[in-house]
């Protein structure tokens, strides 16, 4: 990444972060994609109760604060293209969680001493 310095404001710009013309309204598509999705999961899911929390939280901010800067500060995940590219992420590995269904029984019992250490 490259560091330039205007004034007393330091911009950071990560090479291969394409920059969005439209941040608020592709974090919304994301978030609510994300919250689409989950409603398929399991509600006893840890995987869900927690992911659909924080992206509740992050499409409550997005609704309410129309300033880039201060939403960026609020999400707290740097600039917005990489708020942008953590959606992206988490939207593909919902999915993932969807295929895998990590909810469900085991196919098969553990053996007895699986998780026990050599002393």
């Amino acid at each position: 990444f490259f560091f330039f310095f205007f004034e007393t404001e330091l911009l950071v710009f990560f090479v291969g972060l394409a920059a969005c013309e439209n941040p608020h309204e592709r974090l919304r598509i994301l978030y609510t994609k994300i919250l689409d999705v989950l409603e398929q999961i399991s509600k006893n899911a840890a995987y869900k109760k927690c992911t659909e929390q924080i992206t509740n939280e992050k499409l409550a901010m997005l609704k309410v604060e129309p300033d880039v800067k201060k939403l960026e500060d609020q999400l707290q995940g740097g600039q917005i293209e990489e708020g942008i590219h953590q959606a992206e992420n988490e939207l593909s590995l919902v999915r993932k969680t969807m295929q895998w269904k990590p909810w469900e029984a085991l196919v098969e019992e553990p053996p007895a001493n699986q998780w026990k250490q050599p002393i």
